[in-house]
């Protein structure tokens, strides 16, 4: 089968490449899926990137890991191994794996489930780990509440289309901040306000939370979009080579009583109640992806490098 493989840490058009290799076959637990659509989000570029120095540990101390880069996924199942039950050959499902940007790819039954009826395999594969941040950030860690504002930095990217989204459904007033290019992307998905990054320092406020997908405003710049009181979730990160911004998270957990604000850090986890839900949500109508483009195999290098730039609005994709 064909697949993108890495054999060392760097940038993705130098580390990528398109290669045959033998397709997988099916463990103990697992469905092998043919795949029809594999999600791109910053998590690949910093992947490739073996960045911050301290997820090696996890990924791979001095080479990766996993030689096949991509970590989401729609397509069919066409093979079940020993112990799968509830999964049939021919569904049609979405989910998180290791190693997506290929053909074919075994995963664990537990990491899939059937793909949101009202969607392509392609639009589906951009639902799970951004969808996951997204409604961990809002339900979870904000406890957005109907009646409350809430302001979303980054509203324009693959996690900041689904928090907007998913802040309306819980009966929030939201405001997206995003680049002028983006701003019908982020009112057409719900927001009621949209305010331009560009325009200057942000002078709104009053906002019960701030969901921040930047990973870079000081503190005491969201202490100021904030309520007394008010909640900030820091869902993403920028920063040094060693870190990547979560010692951010640490100094704003210390300074938050200082400051009168709650701070909750974020990494989402991967959870299969999670991706039903989202899908329930998306056949209720109340969410769907962005999807602005898709990528023929051959060019993951160029997808992977396009979202990190942030010349995609909303998902890209990978279609095998």
């Amino acid at each position: 089968m064909r697949a993108i493989t890495q054999d060392a840490y760097g940038v993705p058009e130098e580390v990528l490449r398109l290669r045959d290799v033998a397709k997988p076959e099916v463990g103990d637990g697992e469905v092998l899926v043919r795949v029809r659509g594999a999600a791109v989000s910053g998590s690949d570029w910093h992947i490739l990137r073996g960045l911050p120095y301290a997820a090696r540990s996890v990924v791979g101390v001095r080479r990766p890991r996993n030689t096949v880069p991509g970590l989401e996924m729609a397509g069919t199942v066409e093979a079940v191994g020993p112990g799968v039950t509830g999964t049939r050959v021919g569904d049609e499902v979405f989910g998180w794996c290791s190693g997506a940007f290929c053909e074919y790819v075994a995963v664990p039954e537990g990491q899939v489930t059937a793909k949101p009826a009202n969607l392509t395999a392609v639009e589906a594969a951009a639902v799970p780990i951004a969808g996951f941040t997204a409604l961990q950030a809002v339900r979870d860690a904000a406890r957005v509440r109907a009646g409350q504002k809430v302001l979303v930095l980054g509203a324009s990217g693959c996690v900041g289309t689904y928090a907007v989204q998913l802040a309306k459904h819980y009966g929030a007033e939201v405001t997206g901040v995003c680049s002028a290019a983006k701003a019908d992307l982020v009112t057409g998905l719900g927001a009621d306000h949209v305010l331009d990054y560009a325009a200057g320092p942000l002078t709104a406020s009053g906002f019960d939370v701030v969901i921040d997908l930047y990973g870079n405003p000081p503190l005491r710049t969201l202490k100021r979009l904030l309520k007394q009181g008010g909640t900030v979730v820091l869902a993403g990160g920028t920063g040094g080579r060693w870190l990547m911004g979560t010692d951010r998270w640490i100094r704003g957990l210390v300074a938050a009583p200082f400051l009168g604000i709650k701070v909750r850090p974020l990494v989402h986890k991967d959870r299969l109640d999670d991706l039903v839900r989202l899908r329930e949500l998306i056949e209720a109508g109340a969410v769907r992806p962005a999807l602005d483009r898709t990528y023929p195999l051959d060019e993951a290098a160029a997808a992977i490098e396009d979202v990190r730039r942030g010349r995609v609005r909303g998902h890209a994709v990978v279609t095998p």
